[in-house]
């Protein structure tokens, strides 16, 4: 049995070509979560260093990054960047896979979209061979943190995020992957 309120919602990566969209939707989806909680001028500061086309365009020919697009009804609705490389000391692996960008429109929340996105970045640490996805996440983003919960992650440590002028506390989140035997 199929739920039929739940969008049609499919999973691409992002090509060289996405580079305007990743840094709008990445603009608009970082604000609407954290803009209530920040001042003004931090979440400007921030969008302005963070989301730039140019910056993406850089992201996007890193060998070592991939974007995860979510699209539903001909829209982009979320993303995912995930990363291969170094982790925090806490995090330990010897193939980590950073997700190191999730979000979904807020207009999309609660439609499944999160768990889409969240499948496909554990295939990628998968095909990736990785045996743990980490990620931060603001301490006071709650929502978000019951979300990776549910997923198995667990808080490992914690580390300094900045956000303009403000030093903000993150939590460090980690879920070991099961390897498959040959």
């Amino acid at each position: 049995m199929t739920d039929r309120s739940a969008p049609e919602v499919s999973i691409r990566y992002g090509t060289s070509a996405d580079n305007t969209l990743l840094a709008n939707l990445g603009r608009e989806t970082f604000y609407e979560t954290f803009a209530a909680d920040n001042t003004p001028g931090n979440m400007a500061a921030y969008l302005a260093e963070s989301f730039g086309p140019e910056k993406q365009a850089r992201k996007l020919a890193d060998p070592a990054t991939r974007f995860l697009i979510a699209e539903a009804e001909g829209l982009a609705i979320g993303y995912a960047c995930l990363t291969s490389g170094q982790a925090p000391p806490t995090i330990v692996s010897h193939r980590p896979m950073e997700i190191v960008r999730f979000y979904v429109r807020n207009a999309w929340t609660g439609k499944s979209v999160g768990a889409r996105l969240m499948q496909a970045c554990l295939r990628e640490a998968e095909i990736a061979a990785s045996s743990v996805v980490w990620l931060d996440v603001w301490e006071r983003n709650l929502r978000a943190i019951a979300f990776y919960r549910q997923w198995g992650f667990a808080e490992v440590g914690t580390q300094p995020f900045q956000l303009g002028d403000d030093i903000q506390r993150d939590l460090l989140m980690a879920r070991p992957l099961i390897t498959r035997q040959p």
